[in-house]
This record gives structure tokens, sequence and C-alpha cells, in this order.
């Protein structure tokens, strides 16, 4: 989650929490935040679940899906019930050190951009060259480079906050739960959270999309120039690359488009003041994309719908579960 200045001497400025009347609709919200919390924690288990206990999905790409459902999972339990709570209250009541840890973990939540940025780089190799990709890329390699993602990710949110001085001082209003970044900060955390990563994902979707057009056109020319069983074969493992970044792109469109508004008004805002209910709603959409994330999962693979379905049947304790084929 991006790191976002805002002005403190404004922000403080006769700030009182709001007296709060049980009501129905105040009940809803509560309800409802709940349910997308649950179906955010219990979504990204299951995904975790799945690649991990299942040894046919233990592939670089679904290593990749894995890191990034780590990460929706921890945002699920850490970052979306907190940040719900001070949006229905329009007050944060958790306290100064919570906030910091609440910024700490937020911050890490960036792995989520770079995962992406990593899945885009993956189905890049995978479709530009395919030979490369199968010789070079491993299960191994992948979890040494997701490994050496998440330190980066952690230490850079660890200097962002000591650098700042949120480590030692009080970095919220009253009932308020914002952090401070001088302007030096401010520019370097927006390219790092946002203008870099962006650019990769754009780029490499824009050559992946263009060679899978290129295997379409290669593969009604087989169809029509060679033999049935080689046009089989080839076809299938073309198709199967193309499908995969179809299915992978809707996962990185879905995640831009709840990422964009939230670096859209921390850039207005670190131009002109906006208001701090604008910045919770971004915020919010944010991280809805991490409940949305487990439903592309569902909607696209069938091998995580079959992997569900012997989860909640609790087939996985069953001897040699983890051999099952959940592909066919």
């Amino acid at each position: 989650m991006n790191l976002t200045k805002f002005n403190q001497l404004n922000r403080c400025e006769h700030f009182s929490c709001p007296d709060r009347s049980v009501s129905y609709l105040y009940i809803l919200l509560y309800v409802c935040s709940a349910a997308v919390v649950l179906l955010t924690v219990c979504g990204n288990l299951l995904v975790i679940i799945s690649v991990i206990h299942f040894k046919q999905l233990h592939t670089p790409t679904n290593m990749l899906v894995l890191s990034l459902a780590v990460s929706d999972f921890f945002a699920g339990i850490f970052v979306m019930p907190p940040m719900l709570i001070w949006t229905i209250e329009s007050c944060w009541i958790f306290g100064t050190v919570f906030c910091t840890i609440y910024w700490f973990i937020g911050g890490i939540f960036t792995i989520s951009i770079y995962t992406i940025a990593l899945i885009a780089v993956d189905r890049y190799l995978a479709l530009s060259n395919p030979f490369l990709y199968m010789n070079v890329v491993s299960v191994k390699m992948t979890c040494v480079v997701m490994f050496f993602d998440w330190c980066v990710v952690v230490g850079y949110t660890i200097a962002v906050l000591y650098f700042n001085g949120n480590f030692t001082s009080s970095v919220m209003c009253p009932g308020e739960c914002f952090i401070f970044l001088n302007e030096v900060w401010t520019i370097i955390d927006f390219v790092y959270s946002f203008i870099f990563p962006c650019f990769v994902i754009i780029i490499l979707y824009t050559l992946v999309f263009v060679i899978a057009k290129k295997h379409a056109t290669a593969i009604r020319e087989l169809n029509n120039h060679t033999r049935p069983k080689a046009y089989k074969i080839t076809s299938h493992s073309m198709k199967s690359e193309r499908k995969a970044a179809k299915v992978l792109g809707i996962l990185v469109s879905v995640f831009l488009l709840c990422l964009l508004p939230y670096f859209i008004y921390s850039f207005l805002d670190s131009i002109i003041e906006l208001q701090t209910k604008a910045f919770q709603n971004v915020s919010i959409l944010f991280c809805l994309n991490s409940a949305i994330n487990p439903v592309i999962y569902a909607l696209f693979y069938p091998w995580f719908r079959k992997c569900i379905k012997i989860i909640v049947t609790l087939q996985v304790f069953h001897i040699d579960s983890a051999l099952i084929n959940v592909l066919s």
C-alpha cells in the first residue's frame, strides 16, 4: 500500500470522533465488512492450500500465484479489518502504536504489485521463448526470486518508516491514522510503489498479447498445412500458454483497476488537500482486490474448483491426496 503524505496541521485541526448511534445500516455495514474479510481470508487460504498441497500445481507460475495469495491473505487479516472499521466509525480507535504497525503491514502489501509484475515477466518469458523458459525457469529459482522480493519490500517499508521518524514519534492525529513523508520520500515512494511496477506490467502484457496473437495465426496456418496429429500436439501447447496468459491478463487488469484510483488520489493529494473519506474509499477498493482474486481463480481455473471440492470434502487428508490429478 502506498504511504501517502498528508497535511498534518489541517487534518488534525478541530478533529473529533463523531457520535455513532446503532442503526440497521450501521449493523449492515459491519456484516458486509465481515463477509468481505471472511471471503478474502478463506478464499486466499484455499489457494494457498491448493498450491502447496497438490504436487501437480508446483509450477513456477503457480508459485507466483501462491505469493500473491499469501500477501492477500495477510491483507485480509491485518489490513482490511482496521481499514473497514476506521471507515465505518469515521475514527481511528486502535491507538498510535497500532497505527504504525498498520502502516508497516500495509507497506508490505506492496508485494502484491511486484508479484503481479513478476507474473507478467513469467508469462512474457513463457510465450516469447518457451524452450528457454522450460530449461531455465524452475520452481526453486522462482521461490528464490519470491524470497528476495519479499525481503526487498520489507526492507524498503522499514526504511520509509524509519527515515521519516514514524518509529520514534507520534504519527497520527487524535482519531486519525496517517503517516507523513518528506518531499523526497514522497517522490521515491510514488515511483517505487506505482510508476515502476505498473510500467513493467503494462509493457510486458502488451508484448504478451502481441505474441499470443501471433501464436493464434501460427495455429491457423498449422491447421491448413500440417498433419492432424502434429497440429494437435503443437496447438494444444500454444493454446495452453495463451489461455494462461488470458486468465492472468484478467487478473492483472482487475488489479490495475483497483489500484489506479488509490494512486490517482495519492498523486492529487500531494498537490491539493483532499478529504480523508475519499482516501478511505479508494483504500478499500485497493484492498477489495484481495477478495476478488480467488473469485477470478474459481471462475477461470478448473483446477482450483476441483481443489476446493477436495479440500471442502476433507479428501485432502487422505493418503496420497497430494498426487491427485487436479488438472484433468
